[in-house]
């Protein structure tokens, strides 16, 4: 009964501590469109943003990734206002018409950082506008001179549900 009891406490309090760690769901829209995921972690101004998205689907190629990106968040003030920075990487997928064509190498790794400004409102949404450089570690096109990462690198508009 002792076991149960104890197992029963330490499901409980892993419940509440997953309950009270803030979290963010919603969408980054810029170049690209991305979903966005985003999870405040336990010293409170240190978040990860994981985000999966896709750019130029309706030209002859698109690019699907995925980042992460380990955020430091500071208040501006007394107000509602945040802003944050930190690295991050990527791994990006693509499909072109006319890959052959290219020299084309269909998988993206990219390192990077993140900065932006965050308003929170008084209902539970928040509005964010921040710059994402990403550098290819693992290129785009074999042999050509093309550092910067297609998708995710981009000034982007997010707009996310707290919960």
């Amino acid at each position: 009964m002792k076991k149960v009891f104890f197992s029963l406490m330490i499901v409980f309090a892993m419940a509440t501590a997953a309950v009270a760690q803030p979290r963010a769901i919603g969408a980054r829209l810029g170049g690209n469109l991305e979903f966005s995921y985003q999870h405040s972690l336990a010293q409170g101004n240190m978040m990860v943003d994981l985000t999966a998205g896709v750019t130029n689907v309706w030209n002859n190629w698109a690019h699907a990734g995925v980042t992460a990106m380990f955020d430091w968040v500071w208040a501006i003030g007394a107000s509602n206002w945040n802003w944050y920075v930190g690295p991050g990487v990527g791994v990006g997928f693509n499909y072109g018409r006319y890959w052959k064509d290219y020299d084309y190498l269909p998988v993206t790794v990219a390192v990077g950082a993140q900065i932006g400004v965050e308003y929170q409102f008084g209902i539970p949404l928040n509005i964010s506008l921040d710059w994402r450089p990403m550098f290819n570690v693992l290129g785009f096109f074999r042999g050509h001179e093309y550092p910067f990462y297609n998708n995710f690198y981009s000034v982007a508009l997010g707009l996310r549900y707290r919960f």
